[in-house]
């Protein structure tokens, strides 16, 4: 079978970004005694898949005009037949436009950002060890999209991990491409290239993400995975089509981080002390809540890496997995495609003798019930919950349609999160809180508080030439991000809230009560040790002084 058969099956009945998600690649077609259709062999990476992806191969495969036969073939086998044929299809010409752009004005450009964040320009990626470099990629990536423009890439990765950079976000527009990064939660401008750069430049990330670079029409998911600076980094990379083109968006995942200490990442000890006698209890479910990018998966992994003494069977399903627990602990990734849902994989788990369990995130009615019942039967459940504080964790469940019983029966506490940005120490400034201030966070008047000093472009543009822009933050203010948390234990006071269906309000005044800090409360604290700011706090409370 040549390479043009492989990917022409591959694009007529499949798609190349689906075949690797499931590792399946159609073969050869074969004769078949009349009146049957033509005989198309299938190969598969593992038969047990079958239950779950069996029949939509054979319906497409029929729609396509053949009869399916499955074989099955090694993992890394297919994966190979996978890149020959993606190889095929850059050569014959079918991938990106060939332009007149000079791949030194991405350079040039990336190169001036980089002078402007002072950073260094190089690229020194460690490519050494096989597992981190997938068979093929390099050499496509040099031969065909030119090694300045993978340079380029590198750039653009090793930049962001150097800054302490969450999200890069590749973003085509009317005549050139912008790219962004989010760092302490907020997006900030990196450069601007032409747009020429950016299709090829986009062209180059998704070849070391092994997306289907002839695809853009279809949104696609992939990762990068490289060694740097003794460190294991992975990019989770989405990409989808818009007005002008492809957005590619970055998650920047830390492997091995060092902050995986609830130690340092709760800094009120009456927290904290609270949140480990909870998370030791032999049994029942803990929710940790807050919005997207909270820092909720670090406080879980946290909590988890505390627990791991050697005595429990740990067991995590995550979407993705974002830290690599290593020691004792047992690491699934949810596969969608392979029916590896979170819901399904629970129920594997509890058939894998488990002490604790960690379900990524709570998103549908059914997970949401197996963890009560897995919390019923004797273990010790952790996931997570988008909700904007502990108590509207309990009527989202309520809305799942969790019967109160098992709330009251399963549930051990509940702890609300959210990220502020930490005040600049270098250029910040110390002044006291006014009247209005003292009324909104109940400071006395005259506290010592510290201020950002945030400074437009234009500014920090006058202040580089002046070289008094400070080197720590930029000129943004801030420098790194601080946990603001909201634990509530589960109380008696609390499940007789619960039995009667009491609002989010009433439960939350009922916490109150019973000794609970609320999110604004301990983000106060904070401010009164001059770590964030009063403007910080307003993002979170919603509140206008």
């Amino acid at each position: 079978m040549i390479p043009s058969q492989t990917r022409q099956l591959v694009d007529q009945i499949f798609s190349l970004q689906w075949c690797r998600d499931n590792l399946v690649v159609p073969l050869e077609t074969g004769p078949s005694l009349p009146p049957k259709p033509t005989r198309l062999t299938v190969a598969i990476g593992n038969f047990s898949y079958l239950a779950t992806i069996g029949e939509f191969i054979k319906k497409r495969v029929s729609e396509n005009g053949f009869e399916c036969q499955f074989v099955e073939k090694p993992a890394d086998e297919i994966q190979a037949l996978l890149d020959q044929a993606a190889q095929e299809r850059l050569i014959s010409g079918d991938s990106i436009a060939t332009t007149d752009f000079s791949d030194d004005e991405i350079l040039d450009a990336l190169k001036q950002a980089d002078e402007d964040s002072n950073n260094e320009f190089k690229f020194d990626f460690d490519d050494s060890e096989e597992e981190i470099i997938e068979e093929q990629t390099e050499d496509l990536s040099v031969e065909m999209l030119g090694s300045k423009i993978q340079q380029a890439a590198a750039k653009i990765l090793i930049h962001s991990c150097r800054s302490d950079v969450s999200d890069i976000h590749v973003e085509p527009r009317q005549d050139d491409y912008n790219i962004r990064v989010r760092r302490d939660g907020v997006m900030q401008n990196y450069v601007k290239i032409p747009r020429s750069a950016g299709i090829k430049l986009t062209a180059c990330l998704k070849n070391m993400a092994r997306m289907d670079i002839a695809e853009r029409r279809a949104s696609q998911d992939g990762k990068i995975k490289r060694r740097f600076e003794g460190q294991i980094m992975e990019f989770r990379c989405a990409t989808a089509a818009g007005k002008y083109g492809e957005k590619m968006v970055m998650r920047i995942l830390k492997s091995d981080s060092e902050m995986l200490d609830l130690d340092m990442l709760i800094s009120n000890d009456k927290v904290r002390t609270q949140f480990r006698s909870i998370i030791n209890e032999p049994n029942g479910i803990i929710i940790v809540s807050g919005p997207t990018g909270s820092g909720k998966s670090t406080t879980l992994a946290s909590a988890l890496r505390e627990k791991d003494s050697g005595e429990l069977n740990i067991i995590t399903a995550e979407d993705p997995i974002e830290y690599e627990l290593g020691g004792n602990i047992q690491q699934f990734p949810v596969v969608r495609a392979k029916g590896q849902t979170f819901a399904n994989l629970l129920r594997t788990f509890l058939r894998q003798d488990p002490d604790v369990i960690l379900i990524g995130e709570t998103r549908d009615p059914e997970t949401a019930e197996s963890s009560m019942d897995a919390a019923e039967t004797g273990h010790l459940v952790f996931t997570t919950l988008h909700a904007n504080s502990a108590s509207s964790s309990l009527t989202r469940l309520m809305d799942m349609e969790v019967p109160g019983y098992k709330l009251n029966a399963s549930l051990r506490g509940v702890l609300a999160q959210r990220l502020l940005r930490k005040v600049c120490p270098e250029c910040s400034t110390e002044r006291p809180i006014n009247d209005a201030e003292s009324q909104f966070t109940g400071l006395m008047m005259g506290t010592n508080i510290r201020s950002a000093t945030t400074l437009s472009a234009e500014e920090k543009q006058q202040r580089k030439q002046e070289d008094t822009l400070c080197t720590r933050c930029n000129g943004t203010g801030y420098q790194g991000r601080i946990g603001t948390y909201e634990l509530m234990k589960v109380s008696k006071n609390i499940r007789d809230a619960i039995k009667q269906q009491k609002s989010t309000h009433e439960i939350e005044g009922i916490a109150m009560e019973d000794g609970m800090i609320t999110l604004k409360n301990y983000a106060i604290d904070l401010i009164k040790k001059q770590l964030t700011t009063i403007s910080e706090l307003k993002k979170i409370c919603n509140t206008e002084f």
